[in-house]
């Protein structure tokens, strides 16, 4: 049986230049020295095309860009080999200001709104996400000014028709809509599922019961992200909870997509829930210490694959 022509596409409706600032000890309010600045393309689907990619996966990207500055974006995928169906639009990729505090390992977000699709731009995704053929396809992150709230239902819904599996990792109403589509696989972290349920879930305990309710309706893997306390893996038939290794976490940026690259990894594989886990773990773990690593991204992933530990 042939096999489709990438393993999977990435949409980033709303990607950003990601200017990170190293700051320590930060604190509002005060004047604050910059250590460090670097300046990345980036955007959840984005960050996830780029794992993938390192990990030898064949992969394509699309959602909109800015035409005024998409140039870094398109030597990115130049680099690593990925395919662009990006839709150029009227105005500027937005820009995301990353505070990343190494001392009190913390990062804060400042992020501008993106330019605004016409309807002419979105029909022009939806023509290239119809004629890109794959296994996989991953919807994350905000969406641009003036989207109707309900384009992850839409999307979704037109996918899975077509025979597509769908992750899909975003947040408030979007994540809300687009539930009702079934998502093959949903990557909430724990404030998100939070919000998305409207209380709190103290507890291992209370995430997993909150993951397998969303189970029932006919999702076929929740995961939810908890940072330091590691992630639920939970399925129809099974539950595992992946803590990570300690390490030096030099930044928390990408982390969450990179572990929406590692779960794609892992299904593309056909690995087992277990398994799953500590893959998209370690991817995961992997960008925490990215700029500590003198190997590989994958080389990294490998390693600590296996201090994953299970329960």
């Amino acid at each position: 049986m042939p096999t489709a022509p990438f393993d999977v596409v990435t949409v980033t409706l709303n990607p950003a230049i990601d200017q990170t600032v190293t700051v320590s000890n930060f604190t509002a309010g005060i004047v604050n020295r910059v250590e460090q600045v670097r300046s990345n393309p980036g955007g959840k689907g984005v960050n996830v095309a780029v794992s993938l990619a390192d990990a030898g996966h064949r992969v394509a990207v699309t959602g909109f860009f800015g035409k005024e500055n998409c140039a870094s974006f398109e030597s990115l995928f130049l680099e690593k080999g990925i395919r662009d169906y990006f839709v150029r639009i009227l105005g500027e990729t937005r820009i995301g200001i990353k505070i990343s505090d190494p001392v009190l390992h913390q990062t804060t977000d400042i992020n501008y709104p993106g330019p605004a699709p016409a309807a002419t731009d979105l029909a022009l995704l939806k023509e290239r996400l119809d004629g890109v053929d794959c296994t996989w396809v991953t919807l994350g992150g905000s969406l641009p000014p003036g989207v109707d709230p309900a384009i992850y239902l839409h999307l979704i819904a037109a996918l899975k028709g077509r025979g597509r599996k769908v992750l899909l990792d975003t947040s408030g109403e979007p994540l809300r809509l687009a539930l009702d589509a079934l998502p093959n696989i949903i990557k909430p972290n724990i404030h998100e599922l939070e919000a998305l349920l409207g209380h709190p879930l103290p507890t291992h305990d209370d995430v997993v019961d909150a993951a397998r309710n969303l189970i029932t309706k006919g999702i076929d893997l929740v995961v939810v992200s908890m940072g330091k306390e590691g992630a639920c893996f939970v399925s129809g038939k099974e539950t595992v909870i992946a803590h990570p290794p300690d390490v030096e976490v030099l930044s928390t940026v990408g982390a969450g997509d990179a572990m929406v690259a590692g779960l794609v990894s892992a299904q593309l594989r056909q690995l087992s829930l277990q398994e799953s886990a500590r893959l998209a773990t370690a991817f995961s773990v992997a960008a925490l210490t990215r700029n500590l690593q003198s190997q590989s991204a994958f080389e990294a992933v490998r390693s600590y694959s296996k201090q994953v530990i299970l329960r």
